[in-house]
Order: C-alpha cells, then structure tokens, then sequence
C-alpha cells in the first residue's frame, strides 16, 4: 500500500536560494519543453526526448533532472487527454475545454520536482538530505518530521520523492510501500452515512457533527468575498493563505473522524461498511445557494482516509449502494419516501420506530454491508466437482 509523507526542509541561506533556483529553472524549461510538445504535436516521452534533451543538457540539467522534467510534461498531456476522453473538461466545444486543448500546459515556478535515488539521499539518523540543484549537489540540508513519519522512511521509503515550495518554505513529499496488516474475519459491520450537517454517523452511535466545520467555511467564505473586491496584489495573496489555511483545516477534521471509526471497528473486531457516493455531485440538482455546501463537501477524502487507515489496521471494508438508505425502516424493511420527515427526524409509516434519520441510515448501511461481505465470501468457495 502506497502512502505519501512529508518532511519540511530547514536549509541555510544559500541552500534555500539553489532549492529556490533550480525549482524555478526546471520548471521554466518544463514550459519550453511544453511548448515544444504542443506545437509538434508529441506525444510520446521518446520522440519528445530527442527534440529536447540536448537543450536540457546545455542549460545546465543534470542527465537525470533532464529526464524528469520530459517525463512531466509527457505525465502532463496524458493525463489531460484522459480527462478529455472521461468527458471531464465537459462537451468539445465547451470554453473549459477549448481553453484547455487551444494552449500548452504551463507549469507554475514552485511546481514540484521529482527525485529518484540518484539525485537525493537520505541520512535518517542525522536527519539530513544530500540533494543536487543547478549549482551542484548540496549536502547536509536538515529536515523535519513526526518520529512515526521518519520511521516509515526509514524502513518503507521506496520510488522518487518530489521537492516543492509553499509560501517560501521547502517539502519533500516521499513515496513508501508500507505492507497492508493481514485482515481479519470480522464479526458483524459498522455502517456509516456520510452527510453535511452530520459529516459521518455510524451505526454503533457516533455522531461527528458538521456544525463547526460549515460555520467554519461559512466565515471563509464571507472573508473571500470581501477580499475578491479588493483585487489587490495583497488581497490575492491573503485568498491563497486561506484557501492552504481552510484545505488544512478540512483535512485535518476529516483525519480524527476517520480515525475515530477505524480504532473503533478494529477494537470491537468489526468490519465498515461505506456508502458508494461517486458521482452524487454530477447527479444531484440543487438550488444555487445550496451548491457551495455541496461542492466543499470533502466525502471522497474522508473515504479515501479510512480506506488507507482500515488497509493498514486490517479492518474489512465493503461499499454498499446508498439507494433508499434513508428512506428504509433499518426495523421493519418498509421503504417509503414519507418516513423522512426531515433532516434529522425518521417515523416509519409501516411499524412506527421513532429514530435520528442518520442513525437509521447508517443502520442500513451496516446491514447491507454484512449481506455484501457474505455474497463475496461465499463466492470464493471453489465449486464442489
């Protein structure tokens, strides 16, 4: 299992201007390299190679450096054309997609540079890198992390790792396979309905309200718009701060509340059952003041997060379809549109059980969780000749 950590780089004076520089000049020349891929129409990292690298060389790249930065660019396209055929860019002749394919891709000067083993060793017991910049390799640059993160590199650091700039501070953004704990047989499931006003409610009665977390966006979202008027130099950098500054706060949130429901699931030994909500924002119509709730909901990284957590733990995860999860009695099986009398409220029409709408979903969820986890079980048993 693949997971991404961090450590921040604490650089002298002139090892932060040789990170600083070479970050701008490779992706300079990843701009020049784009341009060259657009007008030629290249598409393949060969073909790319041959009309670029010797450029690379004479600008001053290293033979590796040269290679990575063909590689971006030929990433780049790929991954632009893959969103063109998945209809992600909307219809041909939509703007967003004729801006997209009319002009080459640029990159931004603190984009992030990939390393491999070549280009940067690790010294983990004095907490150090040796790194090459334009101006030569440079060694003893210190870095710092948590003791668990370090003990991931340490022992699962594996493929290249990418150097990037925010705000004038340097990252290391490192690639290791930790192995996944072997998964147990689990006994019973815990449901979990995903929600705005609750952002997650399971079936064993935890409850993680999204109270705080709205007010939060809200106030952010008013200070947005009195900064957007500004539209001064300042105005936009204090946007971005903020926008970094509310990107953390969400993911933070998201990180105790998955948390949270796996250390409870591996404790009591048993599995979760996850809504599969993909595509929910392209199938939900809602009146416009109602979108921005909808389009800052954070459900995929939240799953994402459990998904990782549960892997390494062990824990069972299955995802279930959410159709009428809210509106079936978890009691009785009576589905009916009615049930539901409002947000937080569920009476059944069929047998009268009385519970918090989202208890009642996650409950669902749960059951069917457990009806998914026995299909795939039994579908494992080899045919009897």
């Amino acid at each position: 299992m693949k997971v991404v950590t961090q450590v921040k780089l604490m650089p002298e004076a002139d090892q932060a201007a040789a990170l600083s520089a070479t970050l701008r000049t490779v992706n300079e020349l990843a701009c020049w390299v784009s341009d060259v891929a657009f007008a030629r129409g290249l598409s393949r990292e060969y073909e790319l190679r041959k009309h670029t690298y010797a450029r690379l060389k004479a600008e001053g790249l290293g033979a590796q450096a040269a290679q990575h930065v063909i590689k971006r660019v030929r990433d780049a396209y790929t991954t632009l054309h893959a969103n063109i055929r998945a209809g992600n860019l909307g219809k041909p002749k939509s703007k967003r997609r004729v801006k997209a394919v009319s002009k080459p891709i640029v990159f931004r000067p603190e984009a992030a540079q990939p390393y491999d083993d070549r280009c940067l060793s690790w010294q983990y017991d004095q907490q150090t890198v040796s790194i090459w910049t334009t101006a030569g390799r440079i060694k003893n640059v210190r870095f710092a992390c948590s003791a668990d993160a370090l003990k991931v590199l340490q022992y699962y650091r594996k493929g290249e790792s990418d150097l990037i700039e925010r705000g004038g501070v340097f990252y290391l953004v490192a690639t290791c396979e930790v192995p996944e704990a072997e998964q147990y047989e689990p006994d019973g499931f815990i449901g979990m309905d995903l929600g705005i006003v609750n952002i997650a409610t399971t079936s064993t009665g935890y409850m993680a309200s999204g109270r705080g977390l709205n007010r939060y966006r809200k106030r952010q979202l008013a200070l947005r718009a009195k900064l957007q008027k500004k539209r001064t130099k300042s105005a936009k950098r204090r946007l971005k701060e903020r926008s970094r500054r509310e990107a953390r706060h969400v993911k933070n949130t998201n990180h105790v509340i998955s948390k949270t429901i796996v250390t409870e699931a591996e404790r009591t030994g048993r599995g979760l059952s996850l809504e599969e909500l993909k595509g929910i924002r392209t199938r939900v119509r809602l009146r416009k003041p109602q979108r921005v709730a909808l389009h800052s909901w954070a459900f995929a990284q939240l799953g994402d997060f459990i998904v990782y957590k549960a892997k390494r733990a062990g824990v069972p995860l299955v995802y279930v379809d959410p159709a009428y999860t809210s509106q079936m009695c978890s009691e009785c099986g009576h589905i009916d549109k009615r049930n539901r009398v409002d947000q937080g409220l569920f009476i059944c029409r069929g047998c009268g059980v009385v519970a918090h709408a989202d208890r009642n979903a996650s409950r669902n969820i749960a059951i069917r969780g457990e009806t998914v986890w026995n299909a795939g079980r039994e579908s494992r048993v080899p045919a009897t000749p």
